[in-house]
């Protein structure tokens, strides 16, 4: 049996994935990060910790180009080669927050494209190309709390966090019926001090009636490192009775 573990894993060139990805760099692990910009940063710490690291530049608004590139990769890979495998899909976009009347078609489309479409696509191809491997698999949706309640201005990370979440729990329905089905999980890792906490709090009030309450979190040090959310989705992602609950809050824990 093979000692190394494979992980997959989108959206990790900063915030939490990359945090995540500094984490998962181990000896005996193989991380495929899947994103639109390499990291040198990473590639050199992957060095030093000994652990084999591959960076695919792909824009995961071309979903199917990124699928048949996974896809593709693991039949290569063959049944024999990990211990394990995981896919963390981590990758996602806030447009310009704006009431949806205001959006841009464009940008509401690559919003949809790469928090809904590419996860599924990628979901798909990982479980597909990997049915036949008789070791554990994992597919680990980075999910929000904003997929559970509305909020204006909001509408398409919203509608693709709660689309992330409903397809979650149609693929645990899939995987349950298997020999060896897989394990899933959409899980909202909570409040992150990221990027996209920036966009939220420099948000138009007028637009966002919600500015003031991520300006809050941040003056309240309520905001979580990405180190830290890492950490935690990361022991999630271990535990036991991962994929007992298909949609899940880190908060519970």
């Amino acid at each position: 049996m093979p000692l190394n573990h494979l992980t997959v894993l989108t959206g990790a060139s900063r915030g939490m994935g990359l945090a995540m990805a500094h984490q998962l760099l181990r000896p005996g692990q193989t991380l495929v990060c899947i994103s639109r910009h390499r990291n040198a940063e990473l590639a050199q710490a992957a060095s030093q910790a000994g652990a084999t690291l591959e960076q695919w530049q792909q824009d995961l608004s071309q979903g199917e180009q990124a699928a048949r590139m996974l896809r593709d990769w693991l039949t290569a890979q063959g049944s024999a080669a990990f211990a394990s495998a995981t896919l963390i899909n981590n990758a996602g976009v806030i447009p310009r927050i704006a009431p949806l009347s205001a959006s841009e078609p464009a940008e509401l489309a690559n919003a949809l494209r790469v928090g809904l479409e590419a996860p599924m696509l990628l979901t798909a191809a990982f479980l597909g190309a990997t049915e036949g491997w008789a070791v554990p698999r994992k597919v680990l949706n980075i999910s929000s709390g904003l997929g559970r309640r509305a909020m204006a201005s909001q509408a398409a990370y919203c509608a693709a966090k709660a689309g992330m979440d409903h397809f979650t729990r149609c693929v645990a329905l899939d995987e349950a019926l298997k020999p060896h089905g897989a394990k899933v999980c959409a899980l909202a890792p909570g409040v992150i001090d990221t990027d996209m906490q920036v966009q939220l709090r420099g948000a138009d009030p007028a637009a966002f009636p919600d500015r003031q309450n991520f300006a809050n979190l941040q003056k309240d040090g309520l905001l979580t490192s990405p180190a830290d959310a890492a950490t935690r989705v990361l022991a999630w992602l271990e535990r036991a009775d991962f994929g007992t609950k298909p949609v899940a809050d880190i908060r519970e824990a």
